[in-house]
């Protein structure tokens, strides 16, 4: 059975976050004047999740789908809310292939939990079946969703992996995807990485840009500037 998503919302000037828990990962709905825009899809391959939280926003206009990376729990419902909706897909062009393959990119830390995450992930994905998800938007570092009716910007931060992207809302709130967690204390990636030394520059460039609010794809709570900026100063990894 489906766990119902927990829909929460705060006011941002002309903007509503909406928070969705989708099991095991945090989905996010940026409601704005010219529509609504998805950050991540979460693990389930219906999206049902995701579906119901628009029916009771009695919206029907989702412009876009906008994927943080090529992990299951981020992408599961990609495919089937894109059908339902007509909204596009969009990802990193480095994440592309996986996503198209129905893929997940991965590799452990070789000390801690990343030893045991690693292939308790890769069971979540045999069990979960990700669909194989044919993007369609490709995206690159810089690139403007301004014709979804979004103030945003795609920022390449790869290190968890290739293709690992945020989105970098109206120069004020960031969606990391996987770069960070609030999960417990709030923290940088840990656990799972294809590129340590990629990651930790794409720690760098995010701590630089002092995001008022950064949203993770895992933990409930935002993490303010302060926070992120302690995190990044002291390793985080």
């Amino acid at each position: 059975m489906l766990a119902s998503s927990r829909v929460g919302h705060e006011m941002t000037a002309s903007t509503h976050i909406h928070t969705l828990w989708t099991v095991g990962s945090y989905a996010y709905l940026l409601e704005g004047p010219e529509g609504l825009a998805l950050v991540d899809a979460g693990l389930w391959r219906n999206g049902a999740p995701i579906l119901r939280a628009l029916r009771r926003l009695g919206r029907d206009d989702l412009r876009l789908i906008f994927l943080t990376h090529a992990h299951v729990d981020h992408y599961g419902g990609a495919a089937a809310i894109s059908r339902a909706t007509g909204a596009p897909i969009a990802i990193h062009h480095a994440d592309g292939d996986a996503l198209a393959q129905g893929a997940n990119p991965l590799r452990a830390a070789p000390h801690g939990p990343g030893r045991w995450l690693a292939p308790l992930f890769a069971k979540v994905t045999q069990w979960s079946r990700p669909p194989p998800t044919q993007p369609d938007l490709l995206l690159r570092d810089g690139d403007w969703l301004g014709d979804f009716g979004l103030d945003a910007v795609v920022l390449h931060t790869p290190g968890h992996t290739p293709g690992s992207a945020c989105l970098w809302v109206a120069e004020q709130w960031l969606f990391a995807g996987d770069l960070l967690s609030s999960t417990g204390r709030p923290h940088a990636q840990r656990y799972l990485a294809t590129d340590w030394d990629a990651l930790a520059t794409s720690l760098r460039r995010v701590q630089v840009l002092r995001p008022s609010l950064t949203y993770p794809g895992h933990g409930r709570q935002p993490i303010p500037a302060a926070t992120l900026a302690t995190i990044c100063q002291h390793g985080g990894i």
